[in-house]
């Protein structure tokens, strides 16, 4: 009974310490930190302040509700160790959490002492505020592990648990990154308050706007880089720990990340009032929490690698269970080669490349940069891909030689390999090109892995025509990649390939159609038969042919371009009809093969219409 009480006390603390921070975040967007002057613990040299001003009442108040929060975690830490035996996780918690609340008063005091608050504009305080900002998810952090571990959860444990620890692990790391970009977003927001979104756009983009407002641009795309990445994980989480709690987590993560991306949205349009801060703020601190909950429970102990892996597409508890996963062959370069399917990179990639040509004239090092990082991206995504698949891999005669289905390489390995890829893609675009293009090529990658692999590919014959939509995104980061922006013929190139890629894939699954029957895949030929297959691909050949001649009424190509579109459209056309007359294996292949080159010289004659002429 004492411990069921801890439980519900330990909880109790983690909200009340919301609340704190939360009044905390008031003092500085009230430019109240300095209401008791430069005095620290005292207020304006009084215990009690006489003054009645307002931002004194404020910033005395929040001391004291930061004394009261040190005395409810060390009255916790006394409790925890005298209901929990030695060695309980329990009592590792609130020794972190008692450091922390400790750790975060000092920095508070500091901020006073040192004048870092008010209207104080400088590097100083930006850095100090950061500091804050990670101080107070580690100390949310470690109170979210005390309640946890109190509640029954088991102890974290790291061994064992191969490539989720690390993607976890750079989850946590991206979301703290996150929140020190929201922190020096708050900051410039308080400082430089804008009287309309106009006018703050135009101090983001000025040239000789101070660094918090210069900073203040890049928040959005990190918090759109940051939730895909989540997106990412959570889904992949839910799938390696299969468990009731894992997926519970992931989707509190994925539901509170989605409202933030929203509040920060309406936060920007209602110029950040003071309230609207505030619930931008709680629901950072409960989205963080989400993370850190679905951590603690995906690496608990006794959920390690060996014995949530998949046999058969379906989870297994036993620990000697035989695991699918384990390498039983040497790795070679070929193999890992091979994980990232280059083959089917390479029209995409060209597509990428043939895009930072229509969209303008890229450098050299940009080029190859791009053409790196997009194999990377695309590659990664891939890797993900055969570990998910594998055992329908194993089912069909295309992709039976895989190295996930012959075991030349574990699962893990495959998976720390793409999470390398990822983070070295990121990188290297964000380096090289922009955050934008970094971002398309994560939101590809996401996309293909979680609505494509995850939640269509085994549920409906949708799958291809929804999920297809990952393979359009080579042509915005090759035009990101140029221009930092989207253009309207920079999503018409998407569209064209939108569209193109039902005509291409079903013309490939006519041909294996007995393969994805055998491995249960319910693509459209096994499920409404050849002669509905046919007649889609007739649609969607004409909705190709329709939305390649938009760049014209744009007004962004020539006669070069329209003449070839024309040509080509009519060959493309001409293949469907000759399928839905009569759809045999030769008319199939044929369509597979000129929808290749159909998209390949459509991309390379629009870039030389634009670069020509």
């Amino acid at each position: 009974m004492s411990r069921v009480r801890f439980s519900q006390y330990a909880w109790g603390v983690l909200i009340y310490n919301l609340a704190v921070i939360l009044w905390g975040a008031y003092v500085r967007a009230t430019g109240s930190g300095a209401g008791c002057g430069n005095h620290w613990p005292l207020c304006n040299g009084e215990v009690v302040p006489s003054s009645e001003q307002v931002k004194t009442l404020i910033e005395f108040t929040h001391r004291l509700s930061v004394g009261l929060g040190i005395f409810l975690v060390a009255g916790m830490f006394v409790w925890a160790f005298r209901a929990y035996p030695k060695g309980h996780p329990t009592r590792a918690g609130v020794k972190l959490a008692l450091l922390f609340t400790f750790s975060e008063s000092l920095i508070g005091a500091g901020l006073v002492l040192f004048k870092l608050v008010e209207h104080n504009a400088s590097v100083y305080r930006a850095v100090a505020m950061s500091a804050h900002l990670v101080n107070t998810f580690l100390l949310l952090t470690a109170l979210t592990l005390t309640a946890l571990w109190s509640s029954g959860v088991p102890p974290i444990r790291l061994k064992g648990q191969g490539a989720v620890a690390w993607a976890l692990g750079l989850g946590l790391l991206a979301s703290l990154t996150l929140g020190v970009s929201g922190a020096v977003t708050a900051l410039g927001d308080t400082l430089y308050p804008a009287r309309s979104l106009m006018e703050g756009l135009q101090q983001d983009f000025s040239p000789t706007a101070h660094f918090l407002l210069r900073l203040r641009m890049l928040h959005p795309l990190t918090a759109i880089s940051v939730g895909l990445y989540l997106f990412l994980i959570a889904g992949l989480v839910s799938y390696l720990r299969p468990s009731e709690q894992t997926r519970r987590y992931a989707r509190w993560l994925i539901g509170l990340f989605l409202i933030q991306l929203a509040l920060g949205a309406v936060n920007v349009k209602l110029l950040a009032p003071v309230w609207m801060q505030l619930v931008h703020l709680l629901f950072a601190d409960l989205t963080w929490i989400a993370l850190v909950m679905l951590t603690a429970t995906a690496l608990a102990e006794g959920l390690s690698w060996w014995n949530i892996e998949l046999a058969d597409g379906r989870p297994v508890s036993a620990p000697d269970a035989p695991s699918p996963h384990a390498a039983s062959g040497v790795a070679t370069w070929r193999d890992y080669l091979a994980l990232t399917k280059p083959r089917v990179i390479s029209l995409l990639l060209f597509t990428t490349l043939a895009a930072m040509f229509i969209a303008g004239r890229p450098g050299l090092w940009l080029f190859l940069a791009v053409a790196i990082g997009g194999y990377m991206a695309a590659g990664a995504a891939n890797a993900i891909n055969m570990v998910i698949d594998r055992d329908i891999d194993g089912q069909m005669h295309r992709t039976a030689k895989r190295p996930t289905v012959t075991q030349n390489i574990a699962s893990r390995d495959a998976l720390l390999f793409a999470f390398a890829l990822i983070v070295g893609s990121f990188a290297l675009l964000w380096g090289a090109a922009n955050l934008l293009t970094a971002m398309l090529a994560l939101a590809g990658l996401v996309f293909y892995v979680i609505v494509y692999t995850l939640m269509l590919k085994r549920r409906t014959w949708h799958n291809i025509v929804i999920g297809g939509a990952a393979g359009a995104f080579p042509p915005l980061v090759g035009w990101a990649a140029v221009t930092n922006s989207l253009s309207p013929l920079a999503w018409c190139l998407f569209a064209i390939i939108f569209v193109w890629t039902p005509v291409h894939f079903w013309a490939l699954a006519l041909l294996i159609k007995d393969d994805y029957a055998r491995a249960g895949i319910p693509m459209l030929p096994v499920v409404m038969g050849e002669r509905v297959t046919v007649a889609q691909i007739g649609l969607y050949a004409i909705l190709t042919a329709i939305i390649s001649i938009l760049p014209l009424f744009q007004g962004e190509v020539h006669l070069l371009y329209v003449v070839a579109a024309a040509l080509l459209n009519a060959l493309l056309l001409l293949r469907s009809l000759q399928l839905y007359q009569q759809p045999d294996r030769p008319r199939a292949v044929a369509l597979f093969h000129y929808s290749m080159i159909y998209l390949a010289l459509l991309f390379l004659v629009m870039a030389l219409d634009r670069s020509i002429l």
